[in-house]
């Protein structure tokens, strides 16, 4: 139950954070790491708090640098 509740949480915001438009991707990609991390991080803790918190800062770290990639690429694009 907790986890659907996780994920059903997650869900929204990521759907809340893809209709703003100013949103960079690295903004974007920090979020949905962070989110995605989380819930996987606590599902391989078994439901552990530093497991979730892990999971949401090693996911929010790589998300992070994802997006500034993708916006570093967009800005030379252009």
């Amino acid at each position: 139950m907790k986890t659907k509740l996780l994920m059903a949480a997650a869900a929204a915001s990521l759907m809340a954070m893809t209709g703003c438009a100013s949103t960079s991707s690295q903004d974007l990609g920090l979020a949905t790491g962070a989110v995605v991390g989380g819930v996987a991080g606590n599902a391989i803790g078994g439901g552990s708090a530093l497991g979730t918190v892990g999971g949401a800062v090693a996911g929010g770290l790589v998300g992070n640098e994802l997006g500034r990639r993708q916006d570093e690429n967009a800005r030379r694009r252009y």
